[in-house]
């Protein structure tokens, strides 16, 4: 299906329908190229997984690629490598770096999410850059990874405030990795009076509430409505249906258009509910603490109105295509589904954050 898709918006790019590891040494010699993109499957390094790193099967074409690399008869010029965060403290990693400095690469390493450029959503990714037998990137810093693009001062990239990286952490969580209780009711009581780590309305502390405030409130990053398609347009099947706003009101990450975040959105998106991604909340004028207000004694009838009047959507697949960065000439086939374009996103990463690592190598 990616392929279907790729094929669809480069029509003229040739592109072979097999695996990694069935491409031969003679077939990679042939192709004399000059760099390496590489996503490989994250499914063994994320940390809700089985973390299976190595051993697990998907990370076949990987360590096929780290073999055959030191006997190419050309090396490439240039690498960049993406993958989950957790991806840095993995044996893979372990051998991709040993690998790049038999073969003479410099490289670095980063560990960035879409927020560094101004966009409103969070997805926190390893990255790696790499080139051959040249001098050391001019931010280079041996052993460290970098949080921020080399923009400014090198001694600036290896500070990062704590609050920054808590907050992208738990942005960048879902629900389940949180720990939460779906059974805990609301908490409507005085921020004041709250001890550290109480839950307010909506299972959300005093210190999550503040760093939405927070992460709202900074200038620097985009708000949601610049990446949002026009409302007149029909968006009825993206509003949720009744059963899950009853069954997931109290889990769900509600963001408006004039907010400046959203959290990472996964490939179950659009079909499972918690920790997949943020929903919109249409009804600008309406306030989230009002609708949840003791909304848990209230019968499921009553309940399922006071939900209602916040219009809750499912961004769509074109709007979380345009916070990934892609051009707005990217489409999909007219065979794809809503779901599995969801899956196909969920699965992407941020064209902006890797166009900026790419023109950072080849400077």
């Amino acid at each position: 299906l990616a392929n279907d898709v790729y094929k669809h918006n480069f029509p003229s790019t040739p592109l072979w329908a097999k695996t990694i590891e069935g491409i031969t040494l003679k077939e990679f010699d042939k192709l004399s190229f000059d760099m390496i993109l590489m996503s490989p499957p994250c499914q063994p390094f994320t940390r809700i997984g089985l973390q299976g790193d190595v051993s697990d099967p998907r990370t076949k074409s990987f360590l096929y690629i780290l073999d055959i690399l030191p006997r190419l008869q050309k090396l490439p010029k240039y690498l960049l490598l993406e993958n989950v965060k957790g991806f840095e403290s993995s044996s893979a990693r372990n051998e991709l770096l040993q690998t790049l400095a038999t073969c003479g690469f410099k490289y670095q390493e980063f560990l960035l999410s879409p927020t560094c450029l101004g966009i409103p959503n969070s997805r926190l990714r390893y990255f790696l850059i790499a080139k051959l037998h040249q001098e050391p990137f001019s931010f280079q810093a041996p052993g460290q990874i970098l949080t921020r693009f080399p923009d400014k001062d090198p001694e600036d990239l290896l500070k990062e405030k704590v609050t920054d990286k808590v907050g992208e952490t738990s942005s960048s969580l879902s629900s389940e990795e949180k720990n939460l209780d779906p059974s805990i009711g609301p908490d409507c009581s005085s921020k004041k009076s709250l001890p550290k780590g109480a839950f307010l309305f909506k299972l959300e502390t005093v210190e999550e509430m503040e760093r939405k405030h927070n992460q709202d409130n900074d200038s620097s990053i985009q708000m949601l409505k610049d990446f949002l398609e026009e409302e007149n347009k029909d968006m009825s099947q993206y509003f949720l249906p009744p059963k899950s706003l009853l069954r997931y009101a109290f889990l769900l990450d509600i963001v408006k258009p004039t907010c400046r975040r959203s959290t990472c959105f996964t490939k179950g998106y659009g079909h499972y509910i918690e920790g997949t991604g943020s929903v919109l909340q249409t009804a600008v004028d309406v306030q989230l603490e009002s609708v949840f207000k003791h909304i848990d004694e209230l019968p499921e009838d009553e309940k399922l109105m006071k939900l209602s009047t916040l219009k809750l959507r499912y961004f769509t697949p074109r709007e979380i295509a345009n916070l990934h960065g892609f051009p707005l000439e990217f489409g999909f086939p007219e065979k794809v589904t809503v779901k599995q374009c969801y899956r196909l996103l969920g699965n992407s990463l941020n064209v902006r954050v890797v166009a900026k690592l790419i023109s950072i190598l080849l400077e």
